[in-house]
């Protein structure tokens, strides 16, 4: 591939609910404004994404070519979304540092940490590492880890 090819390629990321992806925004004027039929992307996405619990937050970054084809891959949640499942809260505290509202166990981080190891920009990294940093997550949303 040629740097000319290279530089026209268009990386778009979004945020989209698993299996739930439709024309609608974020997806549909996402993708539209760069001549790509939304439809084809959600039948793919919400087919690769079927075996996720329904709204479970799916980042992904769609490239788009110049000949408006596109291919796509799918991350693992946010960190903070699985935070607040494992702790069974909808949201985080309003002030955090000085407001616990939930908890997450040792066991709860690490099984995080080997979720998030999937995601390919994070393979490099040691699960005692990521576990540090869904540590620090947990408490910037007000959540506390016990042991």
């Amino acid at each position: 591939m040629s740097k000319k090819q290279q530089a026209a390629e268009v990386l778009v990321r979004l945020l989209v609910s698993a299996g739930k992806a439709s024309p609608q925004p974020p997806v549909g004027p996402a993708l539209g404004a760069r001549g790509v039929k939304s439809m084809d992307f959600c039948k793919q996405f919400n087919d690769k994404t079927k075996h996720i619990v329904t709204d479970t937050p799916v980042p992904t970054v769609i490239t788009i070519k110049p000949d408006r084809t596109f291919t796509f891959i799918t991350k693992t949640p946010p960190t903070t979304f699985l935070l607040k499942r494992a702790a069974g809260i909808d949201k985080g505290a309003q002030k955090p540092g000085s407001e616990t509202v939930g908890q997450v166990s040792l066991k709860h981080v690490y099984e995080i940490a080997k979720l998030k190891q999937q995601d390919t920009n994070l393979t490099h990294l040691s699960l005692e590492s990521i576990c540090g940093s869904i540590i620090g997550v947990a408490k910037s949303v007000g959540i506390q880890v016990v042991h």
